[in-house]
């Protein structure tokens, strides 16, 4: 008998959701290898985590939609899938699609309840099927994991969760994200057409990451000599349209870069090669980037809102993400204070070694094990 992780998002890539089942599930295998399996949805041309190929694996093979939905429909009429794990003790649903199970306890994490906040910057069939599924996943879930205490009490909140059903576990930067030698930060730059100068936002392209007023604060401090670009790291999300119009007509549009995919591995040269991560998103249910940032060296502006000064801490300069002027005068303070910025870059070192992996995993852990003493029963 196993405890198996849903790690769907893991291999599709689906951006930090995915990032947190493929970190979550190598921390946990290596601290206990013959403990775990591995479950996902396997469509057309999607391969296994690489080192975690040896691991039991179950799949279904449906699209994305056709499946979310089998599985809303399987918890609205009880029909349970405990077929599909034969050999489960427990099941982890990472992220916010919970398997109907009927005799095998589970765990949900749920990184954030931004569909409810910002309903606009959803498309309106995800909105309608979050707003309907999200509820009775969390009210069937045996436990729940929430990523940040914000998230934790919105789930509150929103559903009338009780606060001993949500256990706050933070995520991490993953191990690899550190200070890189010069030569490989040269090396990277030449590789993506990076200037020597640059300012850095990484996610997903989508309303809620705020581009629009970051497009507008970056005008401003391109015009005053500070910076030679904007990187923006992450692909093409939804409802992006207003931003690329916006930057279509923008007299800085030659120095916005979009370097497309990178792969993990040179990621934190990116990182590094930076002269600030800008992070000016709306909502965050975490917000990993500030983090990863932080762990290699990079100084972080973020906005000033839900989870991420949890995340930051004191090692970040906040603005309102509304507030495009106090946007621009964060990054201009930053840019124009070598010393601040060496403050905060040590300063940001300590606050991303007060997270981990391995942490998140031992935690993790202990949930399971209060999980498994404690139920018999899955469904209300």
């Amino acid at each position: 008998m196993r405890i198996y992780l849903d790690v769907s998002a893991a291999v599709h890539r689906r951006a930090g959701l995915g990032r947190y089942a493929e970190s979550l599930a190598r921390a946990l295998v290596a601290a206990e290898p013959d403990r775990y399996g591995l479950f996902y949805n396997r469509e057309r041309g999607i391969e296994p985590l690489a080192g975690l190929e040896h691991l039991p694996t179950r799949t279904v093979a449906l699209g994305y939609k056709p499946w979310r939905m089998a599985v809303w429909l399987g918890q609205l009429t009880r029909v349970g899938f405990d077929r599909l794990l034969s050999d489960a003790l427990l099941f982890h649903a990472t992220e916010h699609l919970l398997l109907p199970l009927r005799s095998i306890p589970t765990v949900l994490t749920v990184h954030d309840l931004i569909f409810r906040h910002l309903p606009d910057h959803h498309k309106p069939l995800n909105r309608w099927y979050l707003n309907l599924a999200m509820p009775l996943y969390c009210r069937r879930a045996t436990h729940v994991i929430a990523v940040s205490a914000h998230t934790r009490d919105d789930l509150v909140a929103s559903y009338g969760l009780l606060p001993e059903k949500i256990t706050v576990i933070y995520e991490a930067a993953a191990p690899h994200f550190r200070p890189q030698p010069p030569e490989k930060v040269a090396a990277v730059r030449a590789r993506y057409g990076l200037p020597e100068r640059y300012i850095l936002s990484v996610g997903t392209i989508e309303p809620r990451k705020n581009l629009s007023r970051m497009l507008a604060a970056f005008e401003r401090v391109y015009e005053e000599g500070l910076t030679d670009g904007w990187v923006i790291v992450g692909k093409r999300g939804w409802l992006y349209g207003d931003f690329f119009s916006r930057l279509e007509q923008s007299p800085v549009r030659g120095a916005v870069l979009f370097p497309g995919y990178v792969p993990d591995e040179d990621l934190p040269a990116v990182y590094a090669g930076a002269q600030a991560l800008v992070f000016p998103s709306l909502y965050e249910g975490f917000g990993l980037p500030v983090l990863e940032a932080m762990a290699c060296g990079t100084p972080v502006l973020a906005s000033r809102g839900s989870s991420i000064p949890e995340v930051g801490g004191e090692a970040a300069l906040y603005f309102d993400p509304l507030d495009t002027e106090e946007m621009t005068e964060a990054i201009l303070r930053l840019l124009r204070d070598p010393v601040l910025r060496e403050e905060m870059r040590e300063r940001g070192f300590v606050q991303a070694r007060r997270f981990s992996w391995s942490k998140a995993a031992a935690e993790t852990v202990a949930v399971y094990r209060a999980v498994l003493g404690g139920s018999r029963h899955v469904a209300d």
